[in-house]
């Protein structure tokens, strides 16, 4: 019978960014009939639907499918989400870790919302500093919690391959609202995402 993987693609997009990458590999001196090359425009169409998918999907009705109605008021902390996302700049991957938390006001959410809202905003064109606000942003507009502390770690392939090509390097950002603006809640859970309770 064979194998045959099944995916969903627009077709109308697929054709068009296959012809574009088709180009690109003329362009850069590359034999684009070559057996290794062959399926490469169409794997690079699919893949960079797949990459930014999240301009189709809406973060905050992702969040509102899953609201409950629940008196609790201490911190929720979903820790090391794993993120993989494009720099706008160069079109190259970014790709780290995420640090979520809120204090529920009347409302939580299904933990499982907070991993697929961050994906959302990665899986667009971005830069850290602003995927990082976008985060917080509709968690605050959703969820109208006593606040949300997000954190992005991340290592740049623009700053690793090309540039000042530093390998090492991590970028971190953060944002803060409501209760997280005061340092004792900030500081409990920065102390938190830094500690293993594994």
């Amino acid at each position: 019978m064979g194998y045959k993987k099944v995916e969903s693609y627009d077709q109308e997009s697929t054709d068009q960014l296959k012809e574009r990458y088709s180009k690109i590999l003329d362009l850069v001196g590359e034999d684009k009939t070559r057996e290794g090359l062959v399926k490469t425009p169409e794997r690079a169409s699919k893949a960079m639907q797949f990459l930014t998918q999240g301009y189709d999907q809406d973060p905050k009705e992702i969040l509102r499918s899953a609201l409950f109605k629940e008196d609790y008021n201490e911190m929720v902390i979903v820790k090391d989400i794993e993120l993989y996302s494009l720099c706008e700049h160069h079109i190259l991957p970014f790709f780290g870790k995420a640090h979520v938390a809120y204090i529920p006001n009347g409302y939580i959410v299904g933990l499982s919302k907070i991993p697929r809202v961050v994906d959302a905003y990665a899986r667009r064109l971005q830069v850290q500093e602003r995927l990082t606000h976008e985060i917080v942003d509709a968690i605050q507009d959703t969820l109208n919690p006593h606040g949300v502390a997000v954190v992005v770690e991340a290592a740049h392939m623009c700053m690793m391959m090309r540039g000042v090509q530093k390998q090492n390097s991590v970028t971190t950002t953060s944002a803060f609202t409501g209760e997280f603006k005061n340092v004792e809640s900030r500081t409990e859970f920065l102390n938190l995402i830094g500690t293993r309770l594994r």
